[in-house]
């Protein structure tokens, strides 16, 4: 069995919860502020992830796992995985690498994620890993597969909300897709 090499950095998202969140913000926002607002842009999202769990400005490496069961994410673009898998593109933050793994019958998008991310988690070349997990479907199983991970890693958790507990570090999601969605904080301003 050939072994997976992974980068320093490491994002894993649960695309279909990602993309339910989106459509969510989308018809909320929309209503709210008055005005039609596009798909969020992958490219940006990424990059706002990738900030969120503490990369800066420089020449990284950046891999991207995106697991689904739904043959399109909806509300981003590009959106299809394959407009996504194998494709890269270079910003600010350095190269991000991304890679669409189908969920087939044989499990469950739950318990990919979780044997995903431990199997992340406990890679050695991998410093920083970042989960956008279905947080209200299995925060515990997230917070439970995280509870030995290496000290010396950089581990950050996206939810919707503060969950309770956990040794890493936690963003909240709403902001980066905020930001991929075109949301405007001056537009938020007023808005009671």
């Amino acid at each position: 069995m050939k072994e997976t090499k992974w980068e320093e950095n490491v994002i894993l998202v649960d695309a279909d919860y990602v993309d339910k969140v989106a459509f969510d913000l989308i018809v909320n926002f929309e209503r709210m502020i008055g005005r039609r607002i596009p798909k969020a842009d992958m490219a940006q999202w990424l990059e706002c992830v990738a900030l969120d769990g503490g990369l800066r400005e420089g020449d990284h490496q950046t891999q991207v796992v995106l697991l689904h069961k739904q043959p399109k994410m909806e509300y981003f673009s590009p959106g299809l995985p394959e407009e996504l898998d194998g494709k890269a593109f270079k910003g600010p933050l350095g190269e991000i690498l991304i890679s669409c793994v189908k969920v087939e019958d044989l499990t469950t998008m739950d318990d990919l994620f979780v044997d995903s991310m431990q199997v992340l988690a406990n890679a050695k070349e991998v410093k920083r890993l970042i989960v956008v997990p279905n947080a209200e479907q299995i925060y515990n199983k997230v917070r439970e597969g995280l509870r030995h991970a290496d000290e010396e890693k950089r581990i950050t958790v996206l939810a919707m909300q503060p969950m309770e507990g956990g040794n890493f570090r936690q963003e909240i999601l709403g902001y980066s897709l905020m930001a991929a969605l075109g949301i405007k904080s001056e537009e938020l301003n007023g808005l009671s």
